[in-house]
């Protein structure tokens, strides 16, 4: 979000920013209470009226540190996913619900070793060699440049959700909220090309 936000900010100085980083549960009770001019999700809360900006595509894989058994020159079938342990984000996040989902469909049983409140601490915990995790890719460059990380291939994967700025579908915008709608609807793509543009190579 900071990268559909920077030029946005410079060109209009005088606007004034509050960011909050939280699971998906509490991104629906903002919307519905109306505490919020927009959130960021890649599962739209259901039975909400809503206006939506589909940004760009929010891909999960399943993660490694550099020191783990699994070779990521080799497939996997989902089996493999039943012989892990999995660190999982809480009860309540995006990435977890679209996880479970992808995991019920297949009937995979899976052992979960912990369940963390940020990708953030999901990531240092795969770091230290804890376990696994499938997370999203947007957050897990640096450390898969670096060899920190690294993703281990299986058939099926990545999940592959949808980013997406939603807002209440009667919500009345101030200027600047209005002025930020135009903004994104003339820039988004420009932005996700010229700041994103390693993200492709990643299938």
């Amino acid at each position: 979000m900071p990268f559909m936000l920077t030029d946005f900010l410079k060109k209009h100085s005088g606007v004034e920013l509050k960011m909050d980083v939280t699971n998906k549960a509490e991104v629906v009770q903002s919307l519905v209470k109306n505490t919020v001019d927009f959130s960021l999700v890649s599962i739209q809360p259901d039975r909400m009226k809503l206006r939506s900006i589909p940004l760009m595509e929010n891909k999960l894989y399943l993660v490694g540190n550099h020191e783990a058994e699994l070779d990521p020159t080799q497939t996997y079938t989902l089996e493999v996913l039943k012989e892990i342990e999995l660190i999982f984000r809480e009860r309540g996040s995006g990435t977890r619900e679209t996880i479970e989902k992808f995991l019920k469909q297949n009937n995979i049983g899976v052992a979960k070793k912990l369940e963390l409140k940020t990708n953030e601490a999901v990531k240092q915990a795969v770091l230290a060699g804890l376990g696994y995790s499938i997370m999203p890719l947007i957050g897990i460059r640096n450390e898969i440049k670096r060899g920190d990380l690294k993703i281990i291939p299986i058939k099926g994967f990545p999940l592959v959700s949808q980013w997406q700025l939603v807002w209440l579908k009667e919500k009345k915008h101030s200027p600047a909220a209005r002025a930020y709608l135009e903004y994104l609807h003339a820039n988004k793509e420009s932005i996700v090309n010229r700041k994103f543009e390693w993200y492709s190579q990643y299938l």
